[in-house]
C-alpha cells in the first residue's frame, strides 16, 4: 500500500487499474476527460493491460460498453452531464442487457444555460434506468468505491451495471491524499472476472430479456430486474463488510456524522457534504444538536436505513444540489416517500442549493438550522427554499442591467 495525492479523476483510473479491467470504450467530456487520458496513457506505456477505444459519441461508446461486457469481459467507460444525456438511451438497454459493467459520471450541471460546474440533475435523471448508485464525497471513496462496483455489478445476485458518482471540479481536479492498495489486496477482494451471464449459462437464477412481445413478458423481466436491484441492499453490505476485513476503511448505505445524539439532521450527498460537515461542527460549538446523513447508496434506495438513522429526531432538513423543473428536490421526494408511513418521523424540510456548483455558505447552513429549530417548536412547516444570498442577488440584478443597456 502507498499513499498519494491524487485528483479524483486519478482515483478513479487507480481504481479502474487495479481492478485489471479488460476493455475501456471513450469519449471525452469536461470534466471526466482527465480519467480516461491517464488511463490511456497507462496503456500505451505498457503498465495497464486492456484495449482503449475511443468511440464517436458517448451513445456508441456506452453500446459497445455494454456489448463487450454481455461478451464476458470486465468493462469500464465514464462520462458526464451532457455526455451522458447523449448516450442516455443505452443506459436502459445495457442495464436490460443486464450487462455487469461499471461507469464512472463526473456530476456536472446540465444546459442550458451551459456550465462546466457540478450538480446533481445528470446523474439523478438516470436512476430509473437500471444502474445501481454509489456517491462519492472523497477521493479515497472513489478509488474504494470502483473497486466495490465491480465486486457488486459482477455478483450472480445483481449482474447490473454500476455508476460511480463523483462531483465535477469540486472533486475531480482536487488532490486529496489516497491510499492505493496493493495489487495483491485487491485481488482478495476482487477476482478475476469469471463471467455468470446468461448469454453463457443458461438456467440460473436470473432473467434476460432483448426483445420481447406483449406486457406480460416485459413486466416479468423489468420484475427481474427491479428483484436484482433490490438484492443490491445485502449484496452491497457484504461487500463493505469483506473491504473494511481487507483494507481497514468502513463503509455503509449512509454515512452519519454527529449523528446518533442530534436533534436536528441535514440530509446531503456528495462533495458538498464535507461543507456542512463544516457547519456542522461550528453549530456544535454553540450548543445546537446537529448532525448530518450523507446518502452513499442511491439505488437500490436505502430507506429502512435512512427511516432508523432520524428515527426520533425532531427535524431534518434535505439539502438538494438539484432541481425537478416543476416539481423541486429529487432526494426530498425520495426521503419524504420513505419517511411517508412511519407514524413517528420528524419534520422534513426542503433546500436547493448548489446549483451549477453555487457554493453553500456558512451564514446559509446557519439559515437551516435556524430554520429546522423555528418549524419543530412552532409546528409549522416552511415551504422548500431556493439558498441564495442578498449578495448573490445584488449581483445578478447588475448583470442584468448590463445585459439589458445597448451596446
Amino acid at each position: 500500500m502507498t499513499k498519494e495525492m491524487l485528483t479524483g479523476n486519478a482515483a478513479a483510473s487507480w481504481g479502474v487499474r487495479l481492478a485489471e479491467v479488460d476493455y475501456i470504450p471513450a469519449y471525452p467530456v469536461t470534466p471526466q476527460t482527465e480519467i480516461i487520458e491517464t488511463i490511456a496513457k497507462w496503456i500505451s506505456d505498457g503498465v495497464m493491460d486492456a484495449r482503449f477505444v475511443t468511440m464517436d459519441s458517448e451513445h456508441s461508446m456506452i453500446t459497445a460498453a455494454g456489448s463487450a461486457s454481455a461478451s464476458g469481459v470486465r468493462v469500464f467507460t465514464a462520462s458526464s452531464s451532457q455526455g451522458l444525456m447523449y448516450g442516455f438511451e443505452m443506459l436502459y438497454t445495457v442495464a436490460g442487457w443486464r450487462a455487469p459493467l461499471v461507469m464512472v459520471n463526473v456530476s456536472r450541471g446540465l444546459s442550458s444555460p451551459i456550465t462546466l460546474e457540478p450538480d446533481h440533475n445528470d446523474i439523478l435523471a438516470a436512476r430509473d434506468c437500471g444502474f445501481l448508485q454509489i456517491h462519492c464525497e472523497t477521493c479515497q471513496e472513489v478509488l474504494d468505491s470502483i473497486l466495490m462496483a465491480y465486486r457488486i455489478a459482477e455478483d450472480e445476485r445483481i449482474l447490473l451495471p454500476v455508476f460511480v458518482n463523483l462531483d465535477g471540479f469540486l472533486l475531480s481536479f482536487t488532490r486529496e491524499p489516497v491510499e492505493i492498495p496493493t495489487l495483491d489486496d485487491v485481488k482478495r477482494f476482487l477476482p478475476a472476472y469469471i463471467p455468470k451471464h446468461a448469454f453463457f449459462k443458461a438456467g440460473k437464477p436470473m432473467a434476460q430479456g432483448v426483445a420481447v412481445l406483449g406486457g406480460p413478458i416485459y413486466s416479468y423481466f423489468k420484475y427481474q430486474m427491479h428483484l436484482a436491484s433490490m438484492n443490491g441492499l445485502s449484496v452491497y453490505k457484504e461487500a463493505c463488510n469483506e473491504f473494511k476485513n481487507i483494507f481497514g476503511r468502513e463503509y455503509n448505505t449512509i454515512d452519519g456524522y454527529m449523528i446518533d445524539d442530534a436533534e436536528y439532521v441535514l440530509i446531503m450527498m456528495d462533495s458538498f457534504s464535507t461543507l456542512g460537515k463544516a457547519a456542522i461542527k461550528k453549530a456544535r460549538e454553540k450548543g445546537i444538536k446537529v448532525g448530518l446523513l450523507r446518502l452513499r447508496l442511491l439505488r437500490p434506495f436505502p430507506a429502512k436505513d435512512i427511516v432508523d438513522a432520524i428515527k426520533g429526531k425532531k427535524a431534518a432538513s434535505v439539502i438538494d444540489q438539484n432541481i425537478s423543473i416543476g416539481k423541486g428536490g429529487i432526494l426530498y421526494s425520495e426521503i419524504a416517500g420513505a419517511l411517508f408511513n412511519e407514524k413517528e418521523r420528524p419534520l422534513l424540510l426542503s433546500f436547493i442549493g448548489g446549483l451549477g456548483g453555487k457554493n453553500i455558505t456558512p451564514a446559509e447552513f446557519e439559515f437551516i438550522f435556524d430554520t429546522m429549530i423555528n418549524a419543530e417548536k412552532t409546528g409549522m412547516l416552511p415551504e422548500p427554499h431556493l439558498l441564495y444570498t442578498e449578495a448573490e442577488w445584488k449581483e445578478m440584478e447588475r448583470l442584468k442591467k448590463i445585459a439589458g443597456k445597448k451596446i
